[in-house]
């Protein structure tokens, strides 16, 4: 069973989720986990999840969606989100971002520490964007004890060193289509233990490219196992088996969740 750990399709219509989702179910990818990054997103996420078994949600507030009308009651809101809703798994999409024109570093420093401690309180995994702030997230997250619910480094585009310190503070690294094409992501891969790693996409509408054809969907997601499954030299079924595995130790109980809505015995 293939789940496309992190995709973004609260932001599509309900035709295309419908016709994506056809899409990804016919490429034999059994489930998705839909992220929220605002207040709004995380609210469409969950709704999405209660219209498709398929489709499971993320709720937070990514750091280039932090805005000034954020307060205590947002994020009791998010946490609420979580509590009272089965299907939302991890808290995704949080953390950090240092590139220009972002919101200052101490505001998202406190943000994410906010979402880290509501992702503890409710024994959740979580899913973290680390763009330009790789030190600064794994610090943060040490010393939040995150590591205590695990969680994913969300779109691994980091060096041996980030892959290394992130894997010993017991979280697992996500890779998508960029392993596709970089060498040194596919230098990782090679040395890096297979029970770290899980997939994903991040489909978004892609409105850059002019081909919708061209456009990142969960269908996608095996393409990525098999260049996995060739860096490794290992069967593709073997390392679909293993990232499954994996999924399921970083959603612990939460595991239930799928097998529930997607009725495996």
């Amino acid at each position: 069973m293939l789940i496309d750990s992190h995709v973004h399709l609260e932001t599509f219509s309900i035709k295309e989720i419908n016709e994506i989702m056809q899409r990804a179910k016919t490429a034999g990818i059994s489930a998705v986990i839909s992220a929220g990054v605002d207040l709004e997103t995380s609210n469409k996420s969950v709704n999405l999840s209660k219209k498709f078994n398929d489709i499971f949600s993320g709720v937070g507030i990514h750091p280039m969606n932090i805005s000034e009308d954020l307060n205590e009651e947002s994020f009791l809101h998010i946490h609420s989100l979580a509590l009272n809703n089965e299907k939302v798994l991890v808290m995704s999409e949080i953390g950090l971002d240092f590139t220009e024109n972002i919101s200052t570093r101490k505001i998202q420093y406190d943000i994410f520490r906010q979402q880290i401690r509501i992702a503890l309180d409710l024994k959740i995994p979580i899913v973290f964007h680390s763009r330009e702030s790789h030190q600064d997230v794994l610090r943060i997250l040490l010393e939040e004890k995150a590591y205590e619910v695990g969680g994913v480094m969300h779109y691994f585009q980091g060096d041996e060193n980030i892959a290394e310190q992130a894997i010993d503070l017991g979280f697992y690294l996500s890779f998508a289509k960029p392993l596709l094409r970089y060498p040194y992501l596919q230098n990782i891969i090679s040395k890096i233990n297979l029970d770290k790693i899980v997939v994903e996409t991040d489909t978004y509408p892609q409105t850059f490219k002019p081909n919708r054809n061209k456009w990142t969907e969960p269908k996608d997601l095996k393409l990525i196992i098999s260049k996995i499954s060739e860096i490794k030299k290992i069967p593709f079924n073997e390392i679909e088996f293993n990232i499954q595995n994996n999924m399921k130790n970083l959603l612990k109980n939460k595991w239930n969740i799928i097998e529930k809505y997607l009725k495996i015995n």
